[in-house]
């Protein structure tokens, strides 16, 4: 089948939500401000008003009572696809093969400061440059070392000055996505196709980097989303003596 990009493309939502979790215990159920912290990622994918169909893909039948609760879809998938053994390559073909679609959009709930318009503005990135698939990722403008060696500055010549350094990227997986065709066609030829064809990185704000994995990282971010609701109108106050110089100034 030959690819058809000129018409408006069929997008599907799949928000993974496996039950098993090594690092935090059943994290997408875990509270985060009150509400469970698979809410973020199905009320962002809402927000973004750009989903056909938003579809929780879920190992246990007790992720269709919070598809339910919340308007959206449920997929069960198989149970070979529920082991921290499977890989991510094995659950997306499945899924695609089962619910097929023009765009298959990977909204991650391990992200949940990621907003509608952040998805959205994935989204419309990866059809304009036409690609197959995309991963977000972060950029770090500071030195970056891999494997003891430097990545993105050099020892010998003057030590460079964070802001004129170009960031290394790191995935933060916040979302990710693939042409539909492209990933069956990829993964039936060489068993994976997570990242296959014209390959795209988009890098994400501040908030969006904040991911989940483990229970250090859901109280910092049940901190940080309480204290941003309570301070919307957030502005920048400097120390008295401020001030006090600019008085001095204008006398």
């Amino acid at each position: 089948m030959k690819k058809n990009r000129n018409k408006k493309p069929k997008i599907i939502a799949m928000i993974p939500a496996r039950m098993g979790s090594k690092r935090l215990t059943m994290k997408n159920l875990a509270l985060l401000n009150g509400l469970p912290l698979i809410f973020y990622a199905i009320q962002a994918a809402k927000e973004a008003k750009i989903f056909e169909r938003i579809v929780i893909n879920s190992d246990n039948i007790v992720f269709s009572k919070i598809a339910k609760r919340y308007g959206v879809e449920f997929y069960h998938r198989p149970l070979k696809f529920a082991t921290s053994r499977a890989k991510s390559d094995s659950v997306v073909y499945d899924f695609i093969k089962k619910n097929p679609c023009d765009i298959t959009v990977w909204v991650n709930p391990i992200s949940p400061f990621q907003g509608g318009n952040d998805i959205k503005r994935v989204v419309e990135f990866f059809i304009r440059k036409k690609l197959d698939s995309l991963v977000t990722v972060k950029n770090e403008q500071i030195h970056c070392l891999y494997d003891n060696k430097p990545i993105n500055f050099r020892y010998d010549e003057i030590f460079a000055q964070t802001q004129y350094l170009k960031p290394a990227q790191g995935f933060v997986y916040s979302v990710m996505m693939w042409y539909s065709q492209n990933f069956i066609k990829t993964f039936e030829k060489k068993g994976y196709a997570l990242l296959s064809g014209r390959v795209g990185y988009y890098p994400v704000n501040k908030l969006s980097q904040i991911i989940i994995k483990q229970k250090e990282d859901l109280m910092y971010a049940d901190y940080m989303m309480r204290a941003i609701r309570s301070s919307k109108d957030y502005r920048i106050k400097y120390d008295k003596v401020i001030t006090k110089d600019k008085r001095n100034k204008k006398q």
